[in-house]
């Protein structure tokens, strides 16, 4: 058995590489989320479960990003500006779970009308995810088809998030 492991590469497959990045593209922006708005939080408990979440997601992201080094490419991290690209992603990762929740959500429903109205809904979504999608694309935010690209704005943005303040 340990045989079969040593053939492994000694990389990332590229789908694992990839979930990978989603995990912290979405997990950072999340983060930032977090970290800029606990200031407006006034109920103690809540406030403690946003500083709890925070720290979770800090572990979480530092974790993620040691198999970045495993990733088939070659490594960079610089902080990444908080600007229109934060908030295109946060767009973005909004419309990606809306799609999945949608497409989900249609998969238990009973009633013909419901189903109607969630299809319509999922469609939207898909819709407002290709907008956001090619906005991204076109303004260089999404480097979607280089993955040296795509991992090292997902370092920049992590790194970004893990040395915000809040």
């Amino acid at each position: 058995m340990e045989e079969s492991m040593d053939r492994r590469p000694r990389h990332l497959a590229y789908h694992e590489t990839l979930e990978i990045h989603e995990l912290v593209a979405s997990q950072s922006n999340g983060l930032m989320k977090l970290k800029k708005s606990i200031v407006d939080v006034q109920d103690q408990r809540l406030r403690s479960l946003y500083q709890n979440t925070i720290m979770d997601l800090e572990a979480n992201i530092r974790e993620l990003l040691q198999f970045y080094g495993m990733a088939p490419r070659a490594d960079i991290a610089n902080p990444l500006e908080l600007g229109t690209g934060f908030y295109a992603g946060d767009l973005l990762a909004l419309a990606k779970t809306s799609v999945r929740n949608y497409a989900n959500a249609i998969t238990e429903t009973a009633t013909p009308a419901v189903r109607e109205t969630l299809t319509n809904h999922l469609q939207k979504a898909i819709k407002c995810h290709a907008n956001v999608f090619n906005y991204m694309y076109e303004n260089n935010m999404y480097p979607a088809y280089d993955l040296k690209k795509l991992l090292e704005h997902d370092v920049m943005n992590a790194n970004n998030a893990l040395e915000m303040n809040y």
